[in-house]
């Protein structure tokens, strides 16, 4: 049985070997080469990320009809789910498949965050003479002082930023309680930067404005379907075949 702690051992060599790459090879500051760390986590989710986009597009489609099986079954959940799955089913869709990327990003930031925090990897650090960037004291230790107050603004500027464009291309639009899990997001920036090395904030603030710039761009590429509505959805629905005429016995 593997130990937990040896988990993320894999991932945390992987990011090491990109961030030692574009450090000692293309010869960026480790800052920097977080930012790239991310941009190439991201690049590779792309292929999924398409196809989470498609999910969500096939959805946002299939609205009205999801509202009138809701509507039908509202004083019968367990009916509802069943009649829902079963719709999920037809029409080959996945609802859950939008969490995979998200999901898949987690160990990434497990293993930058046990990377950041070894000893061998800030001795590397410091050893560079580099540990600085832009207004951060050391991309390996915890923000203070202004940097922090900086770092926590960004923080939950680009996470309310991503999760309102999240938010608004969703299937089901923005509602009331997905604006106050928006607020609540953007305040995890409050106990998270602080706890935590200044890189983790990087990688996490260079991931929300990525899915800014995402969504921007699958709203070009992948334009959201017109969306009918459930009376129009109702009639676009062939009518049910005839009954069959009983022969008449002899």
């Amino acid at each position: 049985m593997i130990p937990p702690a040896d988990i993320f051992a894999p991932l945390e060599n992987v990011a090491k070997a990109i961030l030692d790459f574009f450090h000692d090879d293309v010869g960026f500051t480790w800052g920097t080469s977080i930012v790239a760390l991310t941009v190439v986590i991201r690049a590779i989710l792309i292929p999924l990320t398409y196809k989470q986009i498609k999910g969500m597009r096939a959805m946002q489609a299939l609205q009205p009809e999801i509202k009138v099986i809701q509507e039908k079954y509202k004083n019968d959940r367990q009916r509802q789910q069943q009649e829902m799955m079963k719709f999920w089913q037809e029409n080959k869709v996945n609802p859950l498949a939008s969490c995979l990327p998200l999901l898949l990003q987690l160990p990434v930031f497990f293993a930058l965050f046990r990377l950041l925090r070894g000893g061998a990897f800030k001795a590397d650090v410091i050893a560079s003479g580099d540990q600085s960037w832009l207004f951060i004291n050391s991309v390996i230790e915890k923000p203070h002082g202004t940097e922090l107050i900086i770092l926590i603004i960004l923080f939950m500027g680009s996470m309310a930023l991503s999760s309102l464009v999240m938010i608004q291309s969703s299937p089901g639009g923005a509602g009331s309680q997905q604006y106050i899990m928006l607020g609540a997001f953007a305040l995890l920036g409050v106990f998270f930067v602080p706890g935590f090395p200044a890189g983790l904030s990087i990688y996490w603030i260079t991931t929300n404005f990525w899915t800014v710039g995402q969504q921007y761009a699958a709203g070009k590429l992948i334009p959201a379907p017109a969306v009918p509505t459930a009376a129009e959805a109702m009639a676009a629905k062939p009518p049910p075949p005839p009954p069959r005429k009983r022969k008449k016995r002899r």
